[in-house]
């Protein structure tokens, strides 16, 4: 019987409805929440590393960028814990599905493009034309600069679902390998089995790495903009 490599990223149902919401609201369960005077390791560790990558996100901001710090906060938080989790045994990962993170980077590139044309009318349409651009070229440099800047988004989305599916995908194929050479060749099975666990160690620090340079680069668009 051949199995379908992407039966994992199917949308998982229960009584034939859809339990994706549910999947995505459960890492939130899991952040220790601060109620005691004295925080204990666990709210010490989860704090400082908040305080660390919102140091490194929002140090070029201004004023008005910094009032996005819970927005950012929360979408590396939420996009690191499911990527976390996915990775875990009969787990499904949403992250792998190119129509929710097109539904997280839309809106967040709206919202800083918008928030551009508002308080930066001039400076957001002076990149559609850089200066000292000949009149020939004037018509084909705003269409490519419409077009990069309405790229954006979607780049944003297959990125993050690119490098999770293909990760997937990787440790799948070599956990099918390594149970079929075991029956072959015992040497081969282990070599093979070390490769997997040294993939799956790179894909925990590709999981965080990813759910950084998103919020980066939504950080970065924000600053563009702001």
């Amino acid at each position: 019987m051949n199995e379908n490599l992407f039966a994992p990223f199917s949308t998982p149902t229960l009584m034939g409805l859809p339990i994706i919401i549910i999947i995505m609201m459960f890492p939130s369960m899991l952040l220790s929440r601060p109620n005691r005077l004295i925080n204990n390791r666990l709210t010490s560790l989860q704090q400082w590393a908040i305080q660390m990558t919102l140091k490194q996100l929002m140090t070029m901001h201004n004023t008005k960028g910094r009032s996005w710090t819970l927005m950012l906060t929360s979408l590396i938080l939420f996009i690191s814990s499911t990527n976390l989790l996915g990775l875990l045994p009969y787990t499904f990962t949403p992250t792998t599905q190119l129509s929710m993170n097109l539904g997280m980077a839309i809106p967040l590139w709206a919202g800083t493009v918008i928030l551009g044309f508002r308080h930066k009318t001039k400076k957001s349409l002076a990149h559609f034309l850089p200066q000292g651009t000949p009149n020939p070229l004037i018509p084909m440099l705003v269409l490519i600069e419409t077009i990069s800047l309405f790229i954006q988004p979607v780049a944003l989305a297959i990125r993050l679902t690119a490098n999770i599916t293909a990760g997937h995908l990787l440790m799948h194929l070599i956990s099918k390998a390594v149970l079929t050479l075991i029956s072959i060749n015992i040497t081969t099975a282990l070599i093979t089995f070390t490769i997997l666990i040294l993939l799956t160690m790179l894909e925990f620090a590709v999981a965080m790495i990813q759910a950084y340079v998103f919020t980066l680069l939504v950080s970065l668009y924000l600053n563009d903009n702001t």
